[in-house]
């Protein structure tokens, strides 16, 4: 650890001491290249701590996150905090359009706190291709001490990474979206960086014991693929979608959208041998599956062949991935940390001020693929947008609004590439509509925020459809998927001031421009709203050698 590092742990440590902080946990991570075979293949991933996935961190609603970064890789390196909500400081979100990127040889500090949250998230880079190579793991977030869950605690819990992987290599895909081609199908699916097949001789992944209920943490972090995953002749219970308790039901299979995270529990309540957890892709021409091992204490019967079923395909698996979708009911008598606990019981009763209907397109510009939101397909300024904001010198490198609130006649016409900054009313309670007119799923992100999805539903979304909406119980979250041919609302009130991402988690669709960022500016410009520059930000652009604005107060 350099002196400079010291110096700002030691601080840290004392300013913790002194105001008797909430807890901090301090973290160390190199980012480097290795060799491994998520696939059977050895090809180059993204190491943190020479692991894929990265580290673990396990902490308690509240705690102070400190991580420094080293990059060692030969590009510029972002991570993201997918669900995380920074309360009053996106300066650490980890976005292009929020931090300047950490150039190889350097490190940078990311400091934020879980504040008023539980629940299972996960960090991945958002730079260039870097997500389709590794740089990837979970938060798990667990409740204060003094605050019940409603499920017993379980005698282990494992985080589990799923999701669809490319032999090509980030650079190669990245070449490709640059040129203007697709980066294709994934080649296969992967459990935590290993893929397996039925009947190969593996060391189990995880071990039972008969009679013990186990909490398991999935993730979907993925490039582009909606997965499916079931135990070989157990139950599963979901207890927990994206930091939000759940009204407890059973499944044999659950959907995973691209970007998403839940908890389920399983009981070892079969006889003892092993068994496979199964994750199968969805809504893909070529099927894709994999399996990884789970043994009982003791047992040395492998693995029966035949597998539990994947759900329908086509118009009836979207009918039954929409059945699940409203099935999820938030647990309201459920102690928990709540961001927006005002809102949380009552946002069925608040007005709503404006109401943004975002269609997604895909075309070509300049014989290049694109992909848009009404017709706007976003593009990086060199300088962050957050920085140029707080410098005052926005109009320099982009405009508000340039992307309307409702689509165009013809979404896919006409596509314009900008920077796509909404500019929003702090505190204002919005409904955000998506409807997707492609014959594709799509995974959509907000970050700095959760919001109520309230419908799902086929067609396209008019104002009568209100009348479908779960105003009661619909579940606290951060991501929506939507279906072919079908539209997702979601509400929440904008009460967290920065500038937000707003972004397809499809990353083939991101890195060609299906975002856009949400700018919450509070209008006293307030530390009680949002932190002012930290000092240690890392300024790039045409801000590099501005005097610092004065800070919020």
């Amino acid at each position: 650890m350099d002196t400079r590092t010291f110096g700002f742990f030691s601080l840290l440590l004392i300013t913790t001491l002194v105001n008797a902080e909430d807890p901090y946990h301090f973290f160390e991570w190199k980012v480097t290249y290795g060799t491994m075979s998520p696939l059977g293949v050895p090809q180059q991933v993204i190491l943190i701590n020479n692991e894929f996935p990265g580290p673990v961190i396990n902490c308690t609603s509240n705690n102070n996150i400190v991580v420094n970064v080293f990059n060692n890789l030969d590009e510029p390196f972002l991570l993201t905090w997918n669900g995380v909500q920074h309360r009053k400081n996106s300066w650490v979100d980890g976005t292009p359009g929020t931090m300047c990127p950490i150039q190889p040889g350097t490190n940078f500090t990311y400091k934020f706190q879980v504040k008023d949250q539980i629940g299972s998230y996960y960090y991945f880079p958002t730079t260039a291709l870097h997500k389709a190579a590794g740089g990837i793991g979970i938060i798990q977030v667990h409740s204060r001490p003094l605050i019940p869950v409603p499920f017993d605690n379980p005698a282990d819990e494992f985080a589990v990474v799923v999701g669809d992987w490319f032999k090509k290599g980030h650079k190669s895909m990245k070449n490709l979206l640059d040129s203007g081609k697709s980066i294709g199908r994934p080649d296969g699916l992967h459990i935590n960086g290993k893929s397996a097949q039925v009947g190969a001789p593996v060391e189990p992944s995880w071990t039972f014991e008969a009679g013990k209920t186990y909490r398991f943490r999935f993730c979907n972090t993925g490039m582009r693929t909606s997965v499916n995953f079931r135990f070989q002749d157990h139950d599963m219970k979901l207890v927990e979608l994206e930091g939000s308790h759940l009204m407890q039901n059973d499944y044999m299979s659950m959907d995973l959208h691209t970007g998403q995270c839940m908890s389920v529990l399983v009981t070892a309540d079969q006889p003892p041998k092993d068994y496979y957890l199964v994750v199968s892709s969805r809504f893909t021409k070529q099927p894709l599956t994999t399996v990884a091992t789970i043994r009982y204490k003791g047992s040395n019967s492998p693995a029966l062949p035949e597998l539990p079923p994947p759900p329908p395909e086509n118009t009836a698996g979207i009918a039954w991935s929409i059945n699940q979708f409203r099935s999820y009911r938030w647990n309201l008598t459920a102690s928990a940390a709540r961001p927006n606990p005002q809102g949380s019981y009552h946002y069925g009763q608040i007005n709503i001020t404006r109401t943004i209907k975002l269609v997604n397109s895909r075309s070509y510009v300049d014989g290049k693929l694109r992909f848009a939101f009404n017709g706007v397909s976003h593009s990086d300024p060199k300088t962050p947008l957050k920085l140029l904001e707080y410098f005052g010198v926005a109009d320099k490198e982009f405009k508000y609004d340039s992307i309307p609130d409702e689509p165009p006649p013809d979404v896919e016409k006409n596509v314009k590439i900008a920077p796509n900054v909404l500019n929003a009313t702090y505190r204002n309670f919005v409904e955000i509509i998506f409807e997707n007119r492609e014959n594709t799923i799509q995974s959509y992100h907000l970050d700095g925020y959760s919001f109520f999805a309230v419908a799902i539903e086929p067609g396209r979304w008019a104002p009568e459809k209100r009348k479908n909406y779960n105003l009661e119980d619909a579940v606290s979250r951060h991501n929506v998927a939507v279906f072919p041919g079908c539209w997702a609302a979601v509400m929440l009130t904008l009460d967290n001031a920065g500038m937000w991402s707003l972004r397809s988690e499809m990353w083939e669709r991101f890195y060609l421009g299906q975002q856009l960022y949400i700018s919450v500016l509070s209008p006293e410009r307030s530390l009680r709203d949002e932190y002012s520059l930290p000092e240690t930000t890392q300024l790039c652009g045409i801000v590099a050698n501005l005097p610092k604005p004065q800070g919020y107060v």
